[in-house]
């Protein structure tokens, strides 16, 4: 019971918010009022019956795509961690790069992208660099913040006992900066799909984004809403897991 209240006002919110985009769709009203041609509104109904009949071909790019996320995901979670652990450890190396990494957040991602693909051709390498670089900053700033706000009386008292700047690290500042780090790397994962797909307009022989240009040059607004949706599920599937994991592991919070 508790569950179902939990989820039941967003479902409902959702459902209300389908209905009344199915009656505008479907009586016309969205067209008229954009101006545009009846196929080019296409109505729920529409786009699920699109996702039925072209599931195969959706689920194939779909797969491309998720893979792209999940790879790329990973490597910036890898290298995020990484760095804000040393950023912390080291002071000068914190007072160095950290104003390059949040310079290098200024450089449009869509600037970048197309020079990626003529630098590494269309295959996954691209991809994953774009989607790293968006994932990346999150997840390293998000966990130097938890890192540097640790308790000082608790790292006091850890130095009272003797415990070496390893020890500290591991007991202390770890378990402190583990909610700021899911913090960061549910942001990441929600904007991973955007560097996927930014990776894939800019150069790709297949995936969900590789087939929203061409359904767009097409005019298949149905198709191209059907890809929408399966991004969304694949971002709200990922953001879930995290939280899950999140769960599990931080169980003291």
């Amino acid at each position: 019971m508790t569950r179902f209240r939990h989820w039941a006002p967003p479902l409902i919110l959702i459902l209300m918010l389908f209905a009344i985009w199915q009656l505008a769709a479907s009586s016309g009203f969205m067209a008229g009022t954009l101006d545009l041609e009846d196929f080019l509104v296409p109505s729920p109904a529409q786009i699920f019956e699109v996702l039925w009949q072209d599931r195969d071909l959706l689920a194939e790019n779909g797969r491309v795509t998720l893979v792209e996320i999940v790879a790329g995901f990973a490597v910036a979670l890898v290298t995020g961690l990484l760095a804000a652990s040393l950023l912390h450890l080291s002071p000068l190396l914190r007072r160095t790069s950290y104003p390059v990494i949040v310079a290098s957040q200024t450089i449009p991602i869509i600037v970048i992208a197309p020079i990626l693909v003529v630098w590494f051709g269309y295959g996954i390498g691209p991809k994953l660099a774009i989607i790293s670089l968006i994932c990346f900053f999150p997840i390293a700033v998000n966990t130097l913040d938890g890192l540097r706000s640790v308790d000082a009386d608790s790292v006091r008292m850890m130095r009272t006992l003797e415990a070496s700047r390893w020890q500290i690290f591991r007991r202390v500042e770890v378990p402190t900066a583990l909610p700021f780090a899911f913090s960061g790397a549910k942001i990441a994962v929600a904007v991973a799909v955007i560097g996927a797909i930014f990776g894939e307009w800019a150069g790709s022989e297949k995936g969900l984004g590789h087939l929203m240009l061409q359904d767009n040059a097409q005019l298949m607004t149905d198709r191209l809403f059907a890809s929408v949706f399966i991004l969304s599920a694949i971002a709200i599937l990922l953001f879930w897991l995290i939280g899950l994991v999140e769960r599990r592991i931080v169980r003291w919070r």
